[in-house]
């Protein structure tokens, strides 16, 4: 059995018990029923993936994969690909977006080489190399099967790893010129969506790029036929190394159930890689913010989860992961800090009332 196969296989739901514990502790805090929206929800899940009512964040860090894609070659991004070498060297120097975020928030960054094109040598960096940037996904598959479930086990045992050193909250984040065009590919295979429904503008691209774009990917899809229902097929065919990688974080995060937060699009793609692979994935994710990418709206309609944020961000790196971050340890000290009802002199039963009256009215 792979990694893959062994991962899947252990993936768990999280402890509905110890999430319907937290609800009837966080109902009964010193306020109105759901009168602090998203924190009360983000600090019952939170009690759902470890089983406690009462948490808190020792060690969170940022996972970014990095790796190069075939298909820069139809012009379908403004950068040219060896942004890609450069911005990995850069990232450990913590003066990127994420970076700066990720300092600022106490938060480290887990750097990965799982594709980049050129040869990556930095102590900082984890090399994980399974090829040198994909193939041109517009003549035929970006890679083959075997080396996309490399590339989700590269994810998996990045997560175990981190999972051993003490890491309690873990975000997702990616570096690789054109993978709006990968994770717009992917999606759209998924999900039976038309490309003129998903893709973006991508980075600065003119009106003449983005028509360019549009039908290179439309190629890709026509040529490789991807299976919506064969989850590896799709990301072997029209996807990209660092979406492979991301989805072996997601699922590597359920099996040692933590917390895992998605940054934008790309990583949001991956998520739902890992989501159709094991819908109980879903269970330990949270989503940072809402990109301004267009392709969002069908992501997070098919994963049924919200976003914390929606602040105009579209940097992708996993910038929108430390945002997440903090509120999520917001959630977590209120939830631990704040005075119960009864600790302010309301009785029990009046208590009760408030919990009734949110049942009654599904609040």
């Amino acid at each position: 059995m792979t990694l893959l196969q062994e991962t899947i296989k252990e993936i768990r739901p999280s402890d509905k018990k110890a999430l319907e514990e937290a609800k009837l502790h966080i109902d009964n805090l010193a306020k109105p029923i759901g009168s602090l929206g998203k924190l009360e929800t983000i600090g019952a899940k939170f009690a759902g993936i470890t089983g406690k009512i009462i948490n808190k964040v020792n060690k969170k860090t940022v996972v970014i994969m990095c790796a190069d894609n075939g298909v820069c070659e139809e012009g379908v991004s403004a950068a040219p690909q060896n942004i890609t070498t450069l911005m990995t060297y850069c990232f450990p120097k913590m003066t990127t977006g994420v970076g700066v975020l990720a300092e600022f928030t106490n938060s480290t960054l887990t750097i990965v080489d799982v594709g980049v094109k050129d040869e990556i040598n930095h102590p900082k960096i984890l090399s994980k190399n399974v090829m040198h940037g994909t193939n041109n996904m517009s003549k035929g598959p970006a890679m083959t099967r075997e080396q996309a479930i490399k590339a989700i086990e590269v994810g998996i045992e990045v997560v175990d790893d981190l999972a051993k050193q003490g890491y309690d909250l873990i975000g997702t984040g990616e570096m690789g010129i054109g993978n709006t065009s990968t994770s717009t590919a992917v999606m759209a295979a998924l999900l039976s969506l038309n490309i003129d429904e998903v893709v973006g503008m991508g980075a600065g691209l003119t009106p003449e790029q983005f028509e360019n774009k549009k039908s290179v990917l439309k190629r890709a899809l026509d040529i490789n036929k991807p299976d919506n229902e064969d989850v590896i097929d799709v990301l072997c065919k029209v996807g990209g190394l660092d979406i492979a990688g991301m989805c072996g974080c997601f699922l590597g995060a359920a099996k040692n159930r933590l917390p895992i937060v998605i940054d934008g699009l790309i990583s949001g793609v991956a998520a739902l890689c890992a989501y159709k692979l094991k819908p109980e994935t879903l269970d330990y994710m949270f989503a940072s913010h809402k990109s301004e990418e267009k392709a969002v709206e069908h992501l997070f309609r098919e994963l049924k989860i919200n976003p914390m944020l929606d602040l105009n961000m579209r940097l992708g790196e996993g910038s929108g992961c430390p945002l997440a971050f903090n509120i999520i340890e917001a959630s977590l000290y209120m939830v631990s800090h704040m005075a119960s009802f009864n600790q302010v002199g309301i009785q029990e039963e009046e208590s009760k009332k408030l919990v009734d009256i949110r049942d009654k009215n599904n609040i």
